[in-house]
């Protein structure tokens, strides 16, 4: 909510700067975003009147204007504006002076014609375009003629007026409007604000109730209520208006429309304006058809849903209400009677329907945090009187109200004693109830207290709690008293479930891996790879992006993006994990997904940096299976991590990929992503793995996964075999380890060779092996048994020739 400065002080006695109030206001009410003043940084623009004008010799378009400015010569100008005109008063860049985006305009030569200066749009001099006028839009600005020549232009067009941007929270929707900034800042700074009710010069000839009818469900419209004004004459709002709503943020249209967007910022009360004779029949607030069609005044058409509310005729949809008028009943040249709607709508309708629409107007967001139903009909009545004003016309006698609601006003008991246990301050009933008198609450003594009641412009108090705040806040957040925290604190620790988080997100990092972290929300296409079980889809009602519209149930499509983002930016070696949640659904009708903990990772490139005396090899599938087997062993997961080839994911290479299981129990899969997949990501040879981390939480733990070292010496035995090309090297482990003994200790694989000196089919294999005895030395003759045991177990079960 854009705040005019000088608006709030026709209400208000306000001598600190525009920067002091802010800061009163951000420290008492609501966030402001920015204190701005449209004239810094501008200099040297005037008034200027073009005297006379001719067509510059040299081009068809441009002219050659004398400009008076106010000094003893006028100025020759060269403008190429298709609105320059003779007589205008406009907007005159002097030589050396600076316009919008800190732009210096110097005396230069035009086409041979020289020009001191710059006759200047409004875009040109720091306006944005969308709040320029139409007739402005594609040319220079032109005073009224009643501004003097040679002054700042800056009074004249708004610009020296500071705006205070609010961010209104969604529970003070009362701030939306100049008068509920109004009502809060009196609080604050206790003055007693004169705003006055608006008084209407009805026509008695006409009667509103006669000239058109209305039928709302309160439902859909706790109140609406139409006023018609007859006779006006269309036309560009006068410069004032013009100003408070660029100031705003708001584009200026016409008179009657103008005055609209107006109302809504000084009350906080949307308004439509119809034309009348564009209405068929009578009007009609009911739920939209499945299939009806809607052309709204931004010349978009919509397809409604049978949830959203409409402003019909007896033939048609004519707005959306709420949100944004219909095209085919809008204000135009040709108008000349007006009906004007003030309502209350369904604030959830109202939201659903501008998410579903894509069309987020100032009106749907004030329905949407609420009206102040003492101020509906105030609105409307000053609407029609401004529009007489400034339109001409007759208004209708009456109002057509099809609906009306005045709530309850709630009153709530408070007492002193319990504001001050609350905020800890030592403030009386008399001090409590004078800061509900400047917040305009009424309050009368109860027993003890005060039964405070609620005005309906503040729908956001409704308890006890609520009036501590505001207590609060008037007092004055810097005059609550400041306490240090008493009692035993407690010592935070950590759950089982977190430090094993915790642990494997070192473990990575201590493997190479640096964390990453992605978004949860993804494409289906992404949501559907990498799928370590049947699920569908989690889709957002309203995604804010369709690249950000499924919930993932992967973790890997994730990591793949930031692949392809470290390629794109000439980063070719990356080694990436993430820790989060994927989300699965049974079926389609399961409301809410089923959250579960997931790891993954990514390795592509070199996993070292290539150095003088370290030549590295790019990574492969048997460096990644080491990163993963060790993170296992690191987790202290009790049971044997087995590795199986598999072909059941379509996005990961089929010779390349294996699933993991621990001791029966599958926990994930490892392996190349599928080339496919890697020219689809646009990302280079790439390695990862998927694991639920929920079912390694889940696996029984060794908690204490260290041995003490033997004080013995270890013996080491080497052995070399010849296998068929299908015996895998965990038979091989398995075989050894069972049949090994006690004291073997540890297996490694340094050999594979196949070619000359070995058989078609057959391939080469050796190994070391460690045995270790920590109570005594080993003897030969122990470690020669156990040896000849694994000999001749794997000739038996694996048909190994021994080398």
């Amino acid at each position: 909510m854009k705040v005019s400065y000088k608006w709030l002080k026709q209400y208000l006695d306000l001598n600190m700067p525009a920067k002091d109030l802010a800061e009163k206001i951000e420290r008492t009410a609501v966030e402001v975003d920015s204190v701005t003043v449209a004239e810094d940084g501008l200099k040297k623009l005037v008034v200027g009147h073009i005297l006379s004008m001719t067509k510059h010799p040299e081009s068809d378009h441009l002219h050659v204007c004398q400009v008076d400015v106010g000094e003893d010569e006028p100025l020759q100008i060269v403008c190429g504006a298709p609105n320059v005109d003779v007589d205008q008063k406009v907007i005159v860049a002097l030589p050396n002076s600076r316009i919008g985006g800190n732009v210096k305009i110097k005396r230069s030569k035009m086409r041979g014609i020289e020009s001191s200066g710059m006759i200047c749009a409004l875009d040109e001099i720091g306006f944005s375009k969308d709040v320029i006028p139409k007739e402005w839009a594609d040319g220079i600005y032109v005073f009224d003629d009643d501004v003097p020549v040679g002054e700042p232009i800056y009074k004249y067009l708004g610009m020296d007026d500071p705006i205070i941007d609010l961010d209104v929270t969604p529970n003070r929707g009362d701030m939306l409007s100049i008068l509920g900034t109004v009502h809060d800042l009196a609080a604050i700074y206790n003055q007693q604000p004169e705003i006055k009710k608006p008084v209407v010069d009805e026509d008695s000839s006409l009667d509103a109730n006669q000239e058109i009818q209305a039928k709302a469900d309160d439902q859909l419209a706790k109140t609406y209520k139409l006023r018609v004004v007859e006779g006006v004459k269309i036309a560009p709002s006068p410069s004032w208006l013009q100003i408070v709503l660029w100031n705003a943020g708001i584009r200026p249209i016409n008179n009657v429309v103008d005055v609209t967007n107006y109302i809504l910022l000084k009350y906080g009360q949307p308004l439509h304006s119809f034309d009348k004779d564009k209405i068929n029949g009578n009007v009609n607030v009911r739920l939209a058809q499945k299939g009806e069609k809607l052309t709204t005044l931004d010349e978009d058409e919509h397809e409604l849903s049978a949830d959203d509310i409409v402003i019909a005729d007896d033939d048609k949809p004519i707005a959306l209400a709420g949100v944004m008028g219909g095209f085919n009943t809008q204000i135009d040249d040709n108008t000349s009677n007006v009906v004007i709607e003030s309502a209350i709508f369904d604030s959830f309708k109202i939201r659903k329907t501008a998410q579903r629409h894509n069309l987020h107007s100032e009106a749907s967001q004030r329905f949407e945090r609420g009206i102040n139903p003492d101020g509906v009909q105030d609105a409307v009545d000053e609407a029609v009187s401004m529009i007489k004003q400034l339109a001409g016309g007759k208004i209708a006698k009456g109002t057509v109200t099809a609906s009306e609601y005045h709530p309850k006003l709630p009153t709530i008991y408070i007492t002193a004693e319990r504001t001050n246990h609350v905020l800890g301050t030592s403030l009386t009933t008399a001090e409590i109830k004078s800061i509900f008198d400047r917040l305009g609450f009424s309050s009368e003594a109860h027993d003890d207290g005060l039964n405070v009641t609620i005005p309906a412009r503040r729908w956001d108090i409704f308890r006890d709690a609520d009036l501590y705040e505001e207590v609060a806040r008037i007092y004055g957040y810097d005059n609550l008293p400041a306490t240090l925290p008493t009692g035993r604190q407690s010592i935070g620790v950590l759950t089982p479930i977190q430090k094993l988080q915790r642990a494997s997100r070192t473990a990575l990092e201590g493997l190479g891996l640096t964390q990453a972290i992605s978004y949860s929300l993804t494409t289906a296409e992404k949501a559907k790879m990498f799928l370590m079980r049947d699920s569908q889809e989690t889709k957002l009602l309203w995604p804010m992006t369709q690249d950000h519209a499924v919930l993932r149930m992967n973790m890997l499509s994730g990591l793949l993006d930031d692949v392809a983002y470290n390629h794109a930016h000439k980063v070719d070696d990356v080694a990436l994990y993430e820790s989060g949640r994927v989300f699965y659904k049974h079926s389609a009708d399961q409301i809410r997904p089923e959250e579960v903990e997931h790891i993954a990772g990514v390795v592509t490139g070199n996993f070292t940096d290539p150095l003088w005396n370290n030549h590295v090899k790019p990574v492969d599938f048997f460096q990644l299976k080491g990163i993963v087997n060790q993170f296992l062993v690191n987790l202290g997961v009790k049971g044997d991590i087995e590795y199986t080839a598999t072909d059941q994911y379509p996005e990961m290479h089929p010779g390349r990929t294996a699933n993991i299981s621990i001791h029966g129990h599958y926990v994930g899969f490892l392996g190349q992503i599928h080339p496919r997949i890697a020219k689809q990501f646009k990302i280079k040879e790439t390695y990862g793995f998927e694991l639920n981390m929920q079912e390694l939480i889940d696996l029984p733990k060794d908690d204490n996964q260290y041995q003490a070292i033997s004080k013995y010496p270890s013996i080491k035995r080497d052995i070399s075999l010849v296998v068929d090309q299908d015996v895998t090297n965990s038979q091989i482990l398995a075989v050894m380890n069972k049949r090994g003994g006690a004291f073997l200790n540890d297996v490694r694989l340094f050999d594979v060779y196949e070619g000359d000196n070995v058989p078609d089919g057959k391939k080469s294999m050796a190994y070391s092996l460690t045995y270790v005895d920590p109570r005594e030395t080993l003897k030969d003759e122990v470690v020669n048994t156990a040896f000849e045991k694994i000999k001749k177990r794997l000739t038996a079960d694996l048909n190994a020739e021994i080398r």
